[in-house]
């Protein structure tokens, strides 16, 4: 009997312990799931939130690309008409705010149609000189399958706008407008995205899609034509003896006593047998002539911005004129220096040469810069980026004094013949000698041609 007292309060107590552990594994599993809950109920109101918050950033994008000032009035004045006629009671504040709903209503019809275009930019030059304008045409088509309201076209150009008048279009559609571009200023000018606008007659409302079409019209500065490098001031196309004696070459110089060491082939045997010694010709070094030409790029070096274009035409010139007869030729011009590192940085941008169209292209991006070396640090890199020049030009305005001329003069090996173009529109054309350098100044752009010519005869 005892042994079976015992064997019952030990069952009864795993009994006990069994259910109590029950217990808490319920009570556990509650728990965690009530967390999961909870963790699932935030993820999801921040979700909304996340969602709600969108919605009201796109709508306020919206709104503020399609609502324009009148219609943001006529939305004020319908909000307010209408809470205050209702709280109020105000029939007068309740007919206005309904008049100005309306005509919300009646405005959201024009803003349909946007994206059914299909809108066609051509151009037939993409590259003009400074002073000439550009014409096209654009092709406008109706793609949708209903007709489309009247609309509008904007084409930027530059910083000015083209607008055209878009009829009514019918399924299938196209009208053809031509398209004639101003008289354009040198530089790169940006043509497009066209832009189709719809809008209520009231304007209200505004809505907007731009294509992707974009052309860039290169304006060239202007060019005047130089005679050929081949005389005057830009001799020796195919080379020029150099103060450096060689053995081998095409320039005579001398015939002197042979050395050990030297070729046999460059025995001069009639001298030999004249003086009973073994003589050897001796030749100058040729080499093929490189011209370089350094355009002045600060704003304080010029008097204003007609002076710089005058500039930036006779360097063009220049560079037209060398590469049309196969010069080595490098162009040069000041690049622009970020403010904190003025002083302590040297940089200069050099212009392509591969073609003509190649380097008026570079000419038509040059612009005036505040923050840019002086031509005389231009000239000097210049110098040091082309070991072998025989003539450089340096294009400079009429705020660049003559020393500082022969400093830009000085920073070119001494075999290097140098000129200076000063453009000066007050000035009259005439061509000086200082101190071995020829300073040639213009007042105009046919100036270059005639002091080159005169300067190629004399």
């Amino acid at each position: 009997m005892p042994d079976v007292n015992l064997t019952e309060s030990r069952l009864t107590r795993t009994s006990a312990g069994t259910m109590a552990t029950g217990s808490r594994t319920s009570i556990t599993s509650t728990s965690t799931r009530r967390q999961r809950r909870i963790v699932r109920a935030v993820v999801q109101v921040a979700e909304a939130w996340r969602v709600a918050t969108e919605a009201v950033a796109a709508a306020a994008r919206w709104a503020g690309r399609t609502v324009r000032p009148a219609g943001a009035v006529v939305v004020v004045a319908a909000s307010l008409g209408l809470a205050f006629g209702l709280i109020f009671g105000w029939v007068e504040w309740m007919v206005a705010g309904s008049a100005a709903l309306l005509l919300l209503v009646m405005a959201v019809p024009f803003l349909f149609g946007a994206r059914a275009y299909a809108v066609d930019l051509a151009l037939t030059h993409e590259r003009v000189v400074a002073g000439h304008g550009v014409t096209g045409e654009i092709v406008v088509r109706n793609e949708s399958a209903r007709p489309t309201l009247p609309g509008r076209l904007d084409i930027p150009v530059g910083r000015g706008l083209v607008e055209f008048g878009v009829p009514l279009l019918r399924p299938g559609q196209d009208t053809t407008e031509p398209l004639e571009i101003p008289p354009l200023p040198r530089g790169v000018v940006r043509v497009g995205p066209v832009t189709t606008v719809r809008s209520d007659p009231i304007g209200l409302l505004r809505r907007e899609h731009a294509f992707d079409d974009v052309h860039e019209v290169f304006v060239h500065p202007r060019t005047v034509g130089l005679p050929s490098t081949s005389a005057g001031l830009m001799r020796d196309l195919e080379g020029n003896a150099t103060r450096r004696l060689v053995d081998a070459d095409m320039s005579f110089h001398a015939i002197r006593e042979y050395v050990p060491g030297d070729s046999r082939r460059q025995v001069h045997w009639k001298s030999t047998a004249k003086t009973g010694r073994l003589m050897v010709r001796q030749y100058e070094e040729s080499r093929r002539s490189r011209m370089a030409v350094v355009l002045a790029a600060a704003t304080q070096e010029y008097a204003d911005a007609d002076e710089y274009e005058l500039a930036v035409s006779a360097a063009a010139s220049l560079g037209i004129r060398a590469v049309r007869d196969a010069r080595d030729i490098d162009i040069v011009t000041g690049s622009e220096i970020p403010r904190v590192v003025k002083g302590r940085l040297r940089a200069i941008r050099h212009v392509p040469v591969i073609s003509p169209r190649a380097l008026l292209d570079g000419f038509s991006g040059l612009d005036r810069h505040e923050n840019t070396m002086p031509v005389e640090d231009v000239c000097r890199l210049a110098s040091e980026a082309n070991e072998r020049l025989s003539i450089a030009f340096v294009v400079v305005g009429s705020a660049v004094p003559l020393g500082r001329l022969r400093q830009a003069a000085l920073a070119f090996p001494v075999d290097t013949a140098v000129a200076a173009v000063i453009c000066d529109e007050r000035a009259h054309p005439r061509m000086q000698s200082i101190a071995g350098l020829t300073v040639l100044t213009i007042g105009t752009l046919d100036d270059l041609s005639g002091l080159l010519a005169r300067g190629a005869t004399s």
